[in-house]
Order: C-alpha cells, then sequence, then structure tokens
C-alpha cells in the first residue's frame, strides 16, 4: 500500500468536505465500508476503511475539511480521489499526489480513476 492524497487549496476557498456525505458516497461505492469519527489528530478527523480485492483502503479527512488521506493501492485511492471530487464545486482545484510528490494532478470534474491513473502515468513519462 502506499499513502496518496486529494487536497485544495483551503487558502483559496471556503469550501469544506462534509463527512457525512462524503461516508454515503464512500458506501455507494463500498458497501461494507468501515466509519470512524473519532477525532485522532488534526490530519485524521475522520477516518473510512475497507477491504477491497487489493487489500485494505484506508480514508482519513484533515480536520479542516480540505485534504483526503489515502493510504491504499493506487488503483483504490484514485476510485476514492475521484468520489471526493463529486463534491467539490467545479471551479475548484482537487489535486492528487503520493506523499513523495513524485507527481501531482489536478483531478477535473466527472473524471474516473481509470483516466485519472493515465493522466497519472502520461505525466510520469
Amino acid at each position: 500500500m502506499a499513502t496518496f492524497m486529494a487536497l485544495i487549496d483551503g487558502a483559496s476557498t471556503s469550501w469544506r468536505a462534509d463527512p457525512v456525505a462524503l461516508t454515503l458516497a464512500i458506501q455507494g461505492v463500498w458497501a461494507e465500508v468501515e466509519v470512524d469519527e473519532s477525532e485522532r489528530s488534526e490530519a485524521c478527523s475522520f477516518r473510512w476503511t475497507v477491504e477491497t480485492e487489493e487489500g485494505t483502503a484506508e480514508a482519513y479527512l484533515h480536520q479542516d475539511g480540505t485534504c483526503l488521506y489515502l493510504d491504499a493501492s493506487l488503483t483504490d485511492a484514485a476510485r476514492l480521489a475521484c468520489v471526493f471530487r463529486r463534491f467539490i464545486p467545479q471551479d475548484v482545484e482537487l489535486v492528487f499526489c503520493d506523499e513523495g510528490y513524485t507527481f501531482d494532478i489536478g483531478i477535473k470534474p466527472g473524471i474516473d480513476e481509470t483516466e485519472l491513473i493515465k493522466e497519472m502515468n502520461a505525466e510520469g513519462e
């Protein structure tokens, strides 16, 4: 598993993620998602865990609602990032990157995980 992030620039917008709405969307992809609402730290104020075909996927919402930390396979992380994108106003940029910032890609509204991974791979070429 690897760590990825899907984040917005909180200084450029007042929009923030609603963890309840995000939970419903994640449950739409994986019905058996485990939800943990306990605040562990600033970076982990809400957590979702699910077992997928690729292993365990965990997502943590930052306390300010601007960043989703994704500890998952690339496919699962991309899928979760695309779910997150659905909630963000179209004029707000969402960036998908890995923990080492070896890539960072703007996630366009309506994109799916396959397209996002293709864009990531194209950026690395």
